[in-house]
């Protein structure tokens, strides 16, 4: 098992880590859009926040030696379910011709009164 902490981002503030390789796979932990290098809360509309997180998210996945087209599963937390599509059309950017497995779930409200939450599972060889 190897823990992965990417350069230029904020330690986390809770008890688990950011992600971890295990057996070829990568656990990666829920990412906020919050920029990695400075620690700011992304407070934009949903457009904005879901490109910090899958940013973040491609970040994260480099470190570890691979990238979002190994994705295989995503976990999406939006905070209003009328976000759906949005997020579906900036997945579509980033994944391109890739579709990994995706669950999105809508709640009530996330931490720091941010609109999406994002995390995934991918391959890691």
């Amino acid at each position: 098992m190897k823990y992965i902490q990417t350069k230029n981002s904020l330690k986390a503030e809770g008890h688990y880590s950011q992600a971890i390789v295990h057996n070829g796979l990568i656990y990666v932990s829920g990412q906020l859009p919050i920029n990695p290098n400075t620690g700011e809360k992304i407070n934009g509309d949903i457009n904005q926040q879901t490109r910090r997180v899958f940013d973040n998210l491609h970040t994260i996945l480099e470190e570890a030696g691979t990238d979002l087209q190994h994705v295989l599963k995503l976990v999406i937390y939006i905070s209003d379910i009328d976000m759906w599509n949005t997020v579906n059309e900036i997945c579509k950017e980033y994944f391109m011709g890739h579709k990994p497995v995706r669950t999105i779930v809508p709640t009530r409200e996330l931490h720091f009164g941010l609109k999406i939450e994002v995390d995934c599972i991918a391959i890691c060889e």
